[in-house]
């Protein structure tokens, strides 16, 4: 007994859980099967917070009446001796007797089996489940300790359970263990936060901020939930909150970061294994391959794979070859990048040169031309890009081309026909259309266009040009009659048609436009392909034209999920089907989904296509609304509001004048609404007889001045108004005006006392807006709309009308931007979409948020979100509560 009056008694005691500290719910959860598991193995970086999870669990498992002893190592404790004195005290704490029977000797290793024998017999007597929790594992170094921490695995009784946390996999075989179902794992794929952790630690530490849903969003990708970094950047914005205007860069400017991870991660590593680290931090991602052409280190694999073992804050990354590639950390990756810097310019460049010839080999073009820039050699990137074949190219590449373009002098540019031609569609799709034509024009006069055999695609450049001008009319002319080749590009092949149908759906030509996308089907091989999935949300753009928003989720939320899972969230293909995507959900009254997907996505808002744009802004101002105030929309349009003035975009103006218009009425600000109204008059005349897209213009300050007259108390002349919106809506078929329209008619004829036209017009409403499946068209007109359709309650309607104007009417919330509205338990089942109660299902037979992705093919976060959802619509809190109320009201068996 004397030697446990020299143990420190902290190491039998857990950390201390602070206030601040995020309840890991989701991994308690796994943690959970402990109870029928003998082994639980926790492996992570540092700052992951292994053992902040542990301590949450234990005290779970205290609360349930288990009993749970705790041991931290150190280093002082790699000795067997030591070690094994300490784990007797832990033992100890939970009851096992081991003082009598065990002499001293029994440190040495032929009495290992002695005491293995002891522990068991001891821990087998006592009639409860015993847990004993070992922190930071990876201390222990001594292979005798190694040897009697497997034994007592293998052999323990069914009622002791260990719990081991370690930065790196200990040298232990749990082969036996995960076959039988008795090991539970988490690792570095599990433990850091996701987005809604990330979301609740952010918002309870900084409360008195409040960072707006794309300064969490963002916060969170740069620190890919790192719980340590998360806990620093708090700081930082804590002392500094100016920092939050420059987020990207902020953790280099917090000397707590670098010391942690010098102090941390670092300064334990051989020399060789920093410096190769550091030389591969110019890499995106990589693979032994690569890094030994890099680096030069011929021992790259075994590097590697002690990266990975050790878990030095580097991830594998998915990859359709056999060989792993992994990446750092992104904050953890700048961290070496910035060591290296420090290192020496030249040697950088030369590693930047190896790469772009590695990645030139292997015909991965962008990765090629990125690095090949990097390094100052132009020449050799503009040759990697004229030469690829035109099949390789695609969307992912307009970061680096554009990167490449502004270095590359003009007379080299004009020289290579393929590069010209791709410089300028980078250009226009890019919203940058006025150095695209100006190319354009120097192209023509320079006598190169006849002369290049790429010149057939040059009606392609023009239509991407009049996109950006905001002109469809040209683009079908240009396009109605253009054949790409069957090798052509992606962007030739599967740009072309969406272009045309987009086109077509603005002329209100919205079979055609389909027809279009049908008749140039997108090869089962390539639908993963960035430009495949760009024109796969062209449907969905059309769908959302029409008005139909059921066709538009459905095809939307595939594209979307498909786009993220292959090509990244920042992806081309990602951003143009989030702005419409986002438009869906806020239609349907699905609020935070909206609000996450445009989240961290600020370039919709200001270089992508004039509908793209408008979409966005109009979607994210309306979610300032509902969710935030007034004051923040408007605040957040009148900066729209400039840039479209800026880059000349009216039709964009056109909307965000009429959205702070209709904003203004349901603050009572009748004056600065008329200011609008006036502003909005003379384009109305400008464009009073536009085609396509600007055909819009006119019916939308026909709309305002409507809303303004009605609030001004003259609902006649807001009906002559409406007749305008009412010839537009018709004629191109724009379903969600043609409704809000009659809605508003409906509202004009009941205060003018006359009940039966105002019936007339609602009963329009309702069957359209079924039809169409919208919801936030109806709720967005508040209260004096939620009358009108109650008196609609008694009236003999059709079963789809009756049952949808009852769920509008549940919906109805106070006031008149009526927020998202959360239904009760009674009527959760008809608020469930087919893809919750799918999840639901799945859930139900104890699938994992990953298995559910994988089986539905969606995102993770889709499907994170969509459990959200189901929370909130059922009043519940946890994943067993949802599939027993699921089971309870028979909507899963």
């Amino acid at each position: 007994m004397h030697t446990d009056k020299l143990l420190v008694s902290t190491k039998f005691a857990p950390p201390r859980i602070g206030t601040q500290t995020i309840l890991r719910q989701r991994l308690l959860e796994d943690l959970q099967r402990m109870a029928q598991c003998r082994v639980g193995l926790v492996t992570g970086s540092p700052g992951f917070g292994k053992t902040t999870l542990l301590a949450q669990w234990r005290q779970e498992m205290m609360r349930s009446g288990a009993d749970v002893a705790w041991l931290s190592l150190s280093t002082d404790d790699k000795h067997l001796a030591i070690f094994f004195a300490y784990l007797r005290g832990a033992l100890q704490r939970l009851g096992i007797p081991l003082d009598s029977g065990i002499p001293p000797e029994g440190t040495r290793p032929e009495f290992i089996d002695g005491v293995v024998a002891a522990i068991v017999e001891g821990a087998a007597s006592i009639n409860k489940e015993l847990y004993l929790v070992i922190d930071d594992y990876q201390h222990v170094a001594d292979p005798r300790s190694h040897q009697l921490v497997q034994k007592l695995l293998d052999h323990s009784p069914d009622n002791l359970h260990f719990v081991i946390s370690s930065r790196v996999g200990p040298p232990l075989s749990f082969s036996r263990l995960r076959l039988s179902g008795q090991l539970v794992e988490l690792d570095c794929a599990a433990l850091p936060f996701d987005l809604a952790e990330t979301r609740a630690f952010l918002e309870q530490s900084l409360a008195a901020l409040k960072l707006s849903p794309e300064e969490l969003h963002q916060i969170h990708q740069l620190t890919s939930g790192w719980p340590a970094t998360l806990q620093l950047v708090v700081i930082l914005l804590r002392s500094d909150p100016a920092t939050r205007d420059a987020l990207r860069e902020m953790g280099w400017r917090s000397d707590d970061l670098q010391s942690y991870l010098a102090e941390n991660v670092m300064v334990h590593l051989p020399a060789e294994l920093a410096s190769f680290m550091e030389d591969v931090s110019i890499l995106r991602r990589f693979n032994a391959s690569l890094a030994e052409a890099v680096t030069g280190c011929a021992s790259a694999q075994a590097m590697l794979k002690r990266l990975d073992e050790e878990n030095l804050l580097i991830f594998r990354v998915e990859a359709d070859d056999r060989q792993p590639w992994y990446r750092f950390h992104a904050l953890f990756g700048d961290f070496l990048a910035t060591r290296l810097l420090r290192r020496d310019r030249e040697s950088q460049d030369q590693l930047h040169r190896r790469a772009a010839r590695w990645f030139a080999e292997r015909k991965l073009l962008a990765e090629a031309v990125r690095h090949a820039t990097q390094a100052g050699d132009l020449d050799f990137a503009a040759q990697l890009v004229e030469g690829a074949a035109p099949a390789t190219w695609s969307l992912d590449q307009l970061s680096p081309l554009l990167r490449l373009l502004d270095q590359l002098p003009q007379d080299i540019l004009f020289s290579r026909p393929r590069l010209f031609f791709l410089g300028c569609l980078a250009y226009a799709l890019t919203a940058r259309p006025a150095k695209a034509e100006a190319w354009m024009e120097q192209f023509k006069r320079s006598g190169a266009a006849q002369q290049a055999d790429e010149a057939y695609r040059l009606p392609l450049v023009q239509a991407a040009i009049e996109v950006q001008r905001d002109r469809s009319e040209p683009i079908i002319g240009l396009l109605e009659s253009f054949h790409a080749l069957p090798d052509d590009y992606t962007v030739t092949r599967y740009g072309a048609p969406a272009l045309l149908a987009i086109a077509y759906s603005a002329a209100g030509r919205h079979e055609e436009a389909l027809r279009c996308l049908d008749e140039n089907p997108i090869p089962e091989a390539e639908r993963d392909a960035e430009m495949a999935l760009v024109a796969e949300g062209a449907r969905t753009t059309c769908y959302l034209q029409e008005g139909r928003i059921r066709e538009a989720e459905r095809v939307g939320s595939a594209q979307l999920s498909r786009a993220v899972a292959v090509h990244g969230h920042r992806a081309a293909s990602a951003y143009l089907g989030a702005a419409t995507l986002a438009e869906v959900y806020r239609e349907l009254d699905r609020i935070d989904e909206a609000r996450e997907i445009l989240a961290n996505r600020s370039g919709l808002l200001q270089w992508t296509m004039p509908d793209t744009m408008l979409h966005a802004t109009i979607c994210r101002s309306r979610l300032d609304l509902l969710q935030d105030s007034a004051a923040v929309a408007m605040a957040f349009l009148e900066r729209q509001e400039r840039h479209f003035r800026s880059i000349g975009q009216d039709r964009a103006l056109v909307h965000c004048l009429t959205e702070q218009s209709r904003i203004a009425l349901l603050e009572n600000d009748r004056t600065y609404a008329a200011e609008r109204v006036a502003r909005l008059e003379p384009l109305a005349l400008q464009y009073r007889d536009a085609q396509g897209f600007q055909a819009e213009i006119p019916a939308l300050a026909a709309l305002a001045r409507a809303r303004l007259l009605l609030a001004t108390n003259y609902p006649d002349k807001a009906l002559a108004a409406l007749d305008i919106l009412h010839t537009y809506a018709t004629r191109f078929r724009r379903g969600q005006l043609l409704v809000t329209g009659q809605l508003l008619s409906a509202i004009a004829h009941s205060d003018l006392l006359q009940p039966e036209r105002a019936e007339e017009h609602l009963l329009a409403a309702l069957a359209q807006g079924s039809r169409l499946g919208l919801v936030r068209t109806f709720l967005d007109e508040g209260e004096v709309l939620r009358k009108l359709l109650a008196t609609l309650v008694p009236k003999p309607l059709a079963n789809d009308e009756g049952a949808y104007l009852k769920q509008l009417l549940e919906r109805f919330g106070p006031g008149n931007v009526g927020r998202a509205s959360e239904s009760s338990s009674n009527n959760a089942p008809s608020m469930l979409t087919p893809r919750e109660v799918a999840i639901l299902e799945l859930i139900s037979q104890a699938m994992s948020n990953k298995r559910v992705a994988l089986t539905l093919n969606i995102s993770l976060e889709t499907v994170k979100w969509n459990l959200k959802n189901i929370y909130v619509k059922l009043g519940v809190s946890s994943r067993y509560d949802a599939v027993s109320w699921a089971r309870k009201h028979g909507l899963i068996e």
